[in-house]
């Protein structure tokens, strides 16, 4: 039995293969798993896991075969005995994603890792949370490589086959101008901002498909890292995410929210904890303070999803930004708003429309303008950051 499922796997990888995109994301040559014997690769649902995954098996010296845990011909069987089987057929590695869909698949991970020495194994799955939820030493083992969401950068490249080099936007080489004349800047980010920034675009209905993966991202993915999460919660997670999209202001009330569901308010800080955790918000504290608290701003990790629900604006333009940064720097709420927006590292940065003071920010970060202006920063400028 088990050595017809490989075979089907086999074919099944095949067919992937054939569906493999002629441009992937180059955020992709920034991971260096190469080499690497166990490895964790994690990031949001419809990122571009799977598409990097296989296509890097497909152009590695060692003979892979890549299988979704979630597979119901595979999900049956124990997965020690399936990974044994296609090591004993002679490959040299295995990639399984969504891992956490089989069962008791850290104790099997783990015990395959250290039966076959001389295999890799790389996994996959939605969140590093998983690890938090193994068996003890799995995440020793294990190099973690996270995907983030798609640039503007990279989304240029898929669209226009235009890539440039990062840039720092707190020290912008002008000469990204000259590269960029002949297109339109403004209308390229507006579409990005809007339906771009998962590479599901490419398949069409995005917003549709962005919906559908935030509810398997609550309802499907979270229960598996928390194991002591309740019906209950699931249902004030996905409320949390519909007042952030409309808030006029990015927080909400803790008291109310408490009342409103009947929950303590430690029980709701865990909740946050664990949405910030999963990835589906971001947290922005003033220095200092305790990761266990709502923070000053609360922000939907992908911008995109206020556009597709018709959300605020101003705090879409702001979650672009902390999505961004984040991801070169330490950023903070500022503890005086009559300063500035965001600390991000010692650099005070203000966020607005193009006609936003200054107040007392070292940067304004500004949408609808598309060349830098003294100390005014086009926000698309941002999705140069990697």
């Amino acid at each position: 039995m088990i050595n017809e499922i490989i075979d089907q796997i086999e074919l099944t990888l095949e067919r992937l293969k054939t569906y493999l995109p002629d441009r992937k994301r180059p955020y992709f040559d920034n991971i260096p798993i190469d080499g690497i014997r166990g490895a964790l690769v994690y990031g949001l649902r419809g990122v571009g896991k799977t598409t990097f995954l296989i296509d890097k098996i497909s152009n590695c010296k060692l003979n892979f075969l890549y299988l979704s845990a979630d597979n119901p011909s595979i999900s049956s069987l124990p997965l020690y005995d399936i990974v044994s089987a296609i090591f004993k057929r002679g490959y040299d590695g295995v990639v399984i994603d969504e891992v956490h869909h089989g069962n008791k698949w850290s104790e099997h991970v783990k015990a395959l890792y250290d039966d076959y020495p001389g295999n890799t194994i790389w996994i996959s799955d939605s969140s590093n949370l998983i690890l938090k939820r193994a068996v003890a030493d799995l995440s020793r083992r294990f190099v973690q490589f996270r995907i983030p969401l798609m640039s503007f950068r990279e989304y240029l490249f898929l669209t226009q086959n235009i890539l440039i080099e990062t840039i720092d936007p707190f020290n912008i080489d002008k000469n990204i101008f000259s590269m960029l004349r002949n297109i339109n800047i403004l209308k390229l980010f507006a579409d990005y901002i809007n339906t771009g920034i998962r590479p599901i675009f490419i398949e069409g209905e995005y917003c549709l498909r962005l919906k559908g993966l935030l509810e398997k991202s609550i309802y499907y993915d979270i229960p598996f890292y928390v194991s002591s999460i309740q019906d209950n919660h699931l249902r004030v997670m996905n409320a949390i995410l519909g007042h952030l999209i409309t808030a006029p202001i990015p927080t909400i009330n803790i008291s109310g929210m408490c009342s409103e569901w009947n929950l303590g308010k430690e029980k709701l800080y865990n909740l946050l904890y664990v949405m910030e955790q999963s990835e589906l918000i971001n947290i922005i504290r003033k220095p200092s303070k305790s990761v266990y608290t709502k923070g000053s701003k609360i922000f939907l990790s992908d911008p995109s999803v206020y556009s597709c629900f018709k959300g605020n604006v101003g705090n879409a333009r702001e979650a672009f930004v902390v999505m961004c940064l984040k991801e070169k720097y330490n950023v903070f709420a500022s503890k005086d708003e009559k300063d500035c927006d965001f600390i991000v590292d010692d650099i005070k940065v203000e966020v607005g429309g193009k006609n936003k003071k200054m107040k007392n920010a070292d940067f304004v970060i500004s949408d609808e303008i598309d060349v830098p202006v003294r100390n005014k920063i086009p926000l698309w400028m941002l999705g140069f950051l990697y």
